[in-house]
């Protein structure tokens, strides 16, 4: 049986979509990925790559992120300059996010690649601050991502106070911390990690 499909097995009923991407990998890595889950699901497929080389027009829709926690202009900016030239002529729905790093208690593989830091979860206000800064800037979306494997998911007060669509992703591994995290109030919730164990 084909590792896709005993993947998709194991989803749980509240799936809509499938997000390809992450901090490392490689336009052939994201490109056959794509194409295997379109071959064997009727999911959408969404991108939320680490750079530019993640893009595939095999996907649905790219969350064009903007890491608006991080003091790095590679990616607050500079990547999805560079992303253009694959994008002006493309079919993707384009979904401008707001990305937002928060202390998962763990040294994330996003934090490492783009040299930034998480934003403690205690500075709700900051965090607010800085959604709402994506906002007034044109994000259509706000992710706030704890990080893979995180020990500490963004807390539901969190969630709470950012009252734009939110995508909400880290240490997410139980149904019942799904169900707390859309009681919070996050419009989708991302579980990576837990599917790959």
């Amino acid at each position: 049986m084909n590792q896709t499909k005993i993947f998709l097995d194991k989803l749980p009923v509240e799936t809509s979509h499938i997000f390809v991407g992450g901090s490392t990998g490689t336009y052939e890595e994201t490109k056959n990925v794509v194409e295997s889950l379109k071959r064997n699901t009727n999911f959408p497929v969404f991108l939320f790559p680490g750079s530019y080389h993640q893009i595939t027009e095999k996907a649905d829709a790219l969350l064009f992120l903007s890491f608006i926690s991080g003091n790095n202009p590679e990616y607050l900016i500079g990547q999805q300059v560079k992303s253009i030239e694959k994008l002006k002529n493309s079919s993707l729905e384009i979904l401008s996010t707001g990305y937002i790093l928060i202390d998962g208690g763990t040294k994330s593989a996003v934090a490492r690649v783009s040299g930034t830091k998480p934003i403690s979860q205690k500075n709700i206000e900051q965090i607010v601050t800085l959604a709402l800064a994506g906002q007034f800037s044109g994000k259509k979306l706000i992710y706030l991502e704890a990080g893979s494997d995180a020990r500490f998911p963004v807390s539901n007060t969190i969630i709470s106070a950012v009252k734009i669509p939110v995508i909400v992703g880290g240490g997410i591994k139980t149904l019942e911390k799904l169900q707390q995290v859309y009681h919070a109030g996050a419009d989708m919730v991302v579980m990576g990690t837990v599917f790959e164990s």
